[in-house]
């Protein structure tokens, strides 16, 4: 039965890819890269194998370090998957070139937030990036969950404007440390935060941060990987550490007006290399 399943979506997915650059495959060319991501996610919930032909399967390259690499190892974790236990809910998704990012409501292999990138090449998925935190079961101390707000995409026209603000806020006060411009990159106090440890407001986020500092917890950034937006939204990938653990932390920002005014986050223990199920890594 797991064979049968692996063949069967690896002969969709070559099925598509062989007549990609047909005049006549008006299937491909009807639906935005945007849309066949969403649909592909879908189909891990409802387990219908065409979304797989989205997928270039002569080269696809997978950084999820739980997943084998290709579109072999795609098809494996689906087979995994305990029989309708799959629940998928994108709440946002946005369109950066090539690259599509989605912000999602999983239930994989229990409940989870996740971040996923995909990269596409003449119409086709060629590269997967993602970042998964099992769903808190309380909300933030503001009452948030980490996937509810704002969804509204609006001032495209500010776009690289508002990649620069994110790139410089990470930049100065997560990977620089310097606490002292922190204030410049917000309306007053004025700050809705998803994070599910962190209250609302800039003066919220100060106090858990010197909580955390008063514990021996600190959480730093190491470098930025990525940086990908459309409009007012900006999503931002960093490797570094929270205390002693290697993570990968994947933060969007709603920008309002030149300010950072929405965070939601998702943080993502990095396995040591022994245990990766590919070799791409997790940038």
């Amino acid at each position: 039965m797991r064979n049968t399943f692996l063949f069967t979506v690896v002969i969709s997915a070559l099925s598509l890819t062989s007549c990609n650059g047909q005049d006549d495959d008006a299937s491909t060319k009807e639906i935005s890269n945007q849309e066949k991501v969403v649909a592909l996610l879908k189909s891990i919930e409802t387990g219908n194998q065409e979304p797989a032909a989205y997928i270039n399967a002569n080269k696809y390259i997978q950084h999820n370090l739980d997943v084998a690499d290709g579109l072999a190892g795609f098809g494996a974790t689906l087979q995994a998957l305990p029989a309708n236990s799959a629940k998928v809910n994108t709440v946002r998704a946005f369109t950066d070139g090539d690259f599509i990012f989605t912000h999602t409501d999983y239930n994989f292999f229990g409940p989870k937030i996740g971040f996923d990138i995909f990269r596409f090449e003449d119409g086709l998925i060629v590269e997967h990036w993602d970042n998964l935190q099992v769903t808190p079961e309380e909300a933030s101390p503001s009452g948030h969950t980490m996937i509810d707000g704002t969804v509204e995409i609006t001032d495209l026209g500010k776009t690289e404007e508002n990649k620069e603000i994110v790139t410089s806020f990470v930049t100065d006060i997560l990977v620089n440390g310097d606490m002292s411009k922190l204030t410049t990159y917000f309306d007053g106090d004025n700050y809705i935060q998803h994070n599910p440890n962190i209250p609302d407001q800039v003066s919220g986020l100060g106090a858990a941060l010197e909580a955390m500092s008063a514990q021996g917890i600190y959480m730093t950034y190491d470098k930025v990987h990525m940086v990908l937006g459309q409009g007012n939204f900006v999503l931002i990938v960093s490797e570094g550490h929270l205390g002693e653990d290697y993570n990968a932390f994947y933060d969007l920002f709603r920008i309002e007006n030149g300010k950072i005014a929405e965070h939601w986050d998702v943080l993502q223990n990095i396995p040591p290399k022994a245990d990766w199920k590919n070799e791409n890594g997790k940038f």
